[in-house]
């Protein structure tokens, strides 16, 4: 993931504002952008996201001359996504995993080889998809790369033992500007549980003041 200093990953609250659209515009950011994206091509051959990330960053807008990269997409989608982008994603991943709890989710119309729909009848289990994902379909390692919600779950339950940071010069602020990990706030003393405990595996200082930080996560079940 990529993240500011004060932990956004986003410039703004809008879907206007984006890190991959405005970081580029930004003298004294842009020029070490390239980095995060040269690690990011060495992830897993399984990358996680949702439908509202892929919609904010064009995915339903039409494109010529899709490169189709040998990645799996899994994309936790209700809403979001058009035919347009499901097709466009289609074209572009090895193969995409479409979960979601929309028994009309336009997905259903679209016939391709390389798409699979996992259904959830009300929430997601993810304990469960992660296991389906595991054991159906032999997929070993994951790169998590949604939006604060779902990393806050993700990350509540326990499903994330690796985080991958790259932090970029900046200090972006805005009480709504979304964090790298949002949901509920805690508020028992039960809820303790929940914080993540870190420890450091990496740290490596980038060109242009940037940072990458490779950490475990101690405490997942």
């Amino acid at each position: 993931m990529l993240s500011s200093l004060d932990g956004k990953i986003s410039t703004g609250f809008t879907d206007e504002r984006d890190f991959d659209k405005d970081i580029p515009k930004i003298l004294g950011l842009k020029e070490g952008l390239s980095q995060y994206y040269n690690l990011e091509q060495n992830t897993d051959l399984h990358s996680f996201n949702s439908g509202r990330v892929m919609a904010k960053v064009g995915w339903n807008k039409p494109k010529k001359d899709i490169q189709k990269i040998p990645v799996s997409f899994i994309i936790v989608d209700n809403k979001h996504l058009t035919p347009l982008g499901i097709k466009n994603l289609l074209k572009r991943t090895e193969k995409l995993f479409l979960v979601t709890t929309n028994k009309n989710h336009p997905a259903y119309a679209i016939k391709y080889k390389n798409l699979e729909i996992l259904f959830y009848k009300k929430n997601v289990d993810f304990h469960d998809l992660f296991q389906t994902l595991k054991s159906k379909y032999h997929i070993e390692n994951i790169t998590i790369q949604p939006g604060a919600t779902l990393n806050s779950i993700l990350i509540c339950e326990g499903l994330i033992d690796r985080v991958s940071l790259v932090i970029c010069p900046a200090l972006v602020g805005g009480e709504k500007t979304p964090n790298l990990i949002g949901g509920e706030s805690l508020q028992s003393e039960n809820d303790l549980q929940k914080i993540a405990i870190l420890k450091l595996v990496q740290v490596n200082t980038l060109k242009n003041s940037y940072l990458h930080l490779v950490y475990d996560v101690m405490n997942r079940s």
